[in-house]
């Protein structure tokens, strides 16, 4: 993909219930986006030179590249730079207008390379989720699944859209399609979870973090949700134990110790203090 997926915190982020719903999960801002580069669009023989040089820069300096590319587009320089432009018009937060440009990319393909054009409209539905448009997203990422079915991320990706418009059941539904195709993946466990825990159905939820911590028993965010899915059942007890077992665990002030001094604030507990250093010289 284009764009590397973000942590797993952020994503849960996108999950976090409403205040009529189970305690949400805060939502910390996320690193600069990582781009390890997509799979590269044929180009004309004489202009594979000027597109990596444009891909390259786009990443690195996007406000220079894109007049650049938009004179390359003048010049002729066809789908190559549109797909600089795009590139360009994301890294410079113009998101709206990255993502229309890589579905028409896409859709000017005609019927050629259909991985390549799924590729393409999963590039535009994560801009589009950048732009704050989740419904857009999702009909971009359903057009990626019409010409990619078997492939989990992409379904993660559209179930991920839906959770953002707080559509459950098909979030859960696009997770289910995932787990099914990459068996005993923790982090779509967990994502489910979260979505059963904000559809209102804790038990679920509770199934798919158990099931996810047998297979990484000090799973972070599992053991965080599993928390989360405990207190919406009224079982602070159970939630607190997660939650201190997570501080226990977690570098302090990470992200994942800051959501479980705020689980165990939600549940009406206070965090452990942190060990005293023994006095210098001497036995404590």
């Amino acid at each position: 993909m284009l764009f590397r997926r973000k942590p797993l915190w952020l994503l849960l982020g996108i999950l976090a219930a409403s205040p009529s719903l189970a305690q949400p999960i805060p939502v910390i801002p996320g690193p600069p986006k990582s781009l390890p580069g997509p799979p590269a669009l044929e180009v004309r023989p004489d202009h594979v030179q000027r597109y990596n040089d444009c891909m390259r820069l786009a990443r690195m300096e996007p406000l220079r590249a894109l007049p650049a590319a938009e004179k390359w587009i003048a010049e002729g320089g066809g789908m190559g730079a549109r797909h600089c432009v795009a590139l360009a018009m994301f890294q410079s937060g113009k998101y709206a207008q990255s993502a229309a440009q890589f579905e028409a990319i896409a859709r000017d393909m005609g019927q050629d390379r259909p991985g390549l054009r799924a590729e393409l409209y999963v590039q535009a539905g994560q801009a589009w989720m950048e732009a704050g448009a989740a419904d857009k997203a999702a009909a971009a990422q359903s057009r990626a699944l019409e010409l990619k079915t078997d492939d989990p991320d992409l379904w993660v990706d559209r179930g991920l859209s839906y959770a953002a418009m707080q559509s459950w059941p098909r979030a859960i539904s696009d997770f289910d399609r995932a787990i099914r195709l990459r068996q005993d993946d923790v982090e779509v466990l967990v994502l489910r979870a979260a979505a059963w825990r904000n559809a209102g159905d804790p038990g679920r939820a509770l199934v798919d973090l158990n099931r996810a911590l047998s297979i990484a028993p000090d799973h972070s965010e599992a053991l965080l949700e599993r928390g989360f899915a405990n207190l919406a059942r009224g079982s602070r007890d159970a939630a607190n134990a997660d939650f201190n077992r997570v501080l226990q665990r977690a570098p302090a002030g990470s992200a994942a110790a800051r959501r479980a001094t705020a689980g165990l604030a939600n549940a009406g507990a206070s965090s452990p203090a942190a060990p005293t250093a023994p006095p210098a010289g001497g036995k404590r």
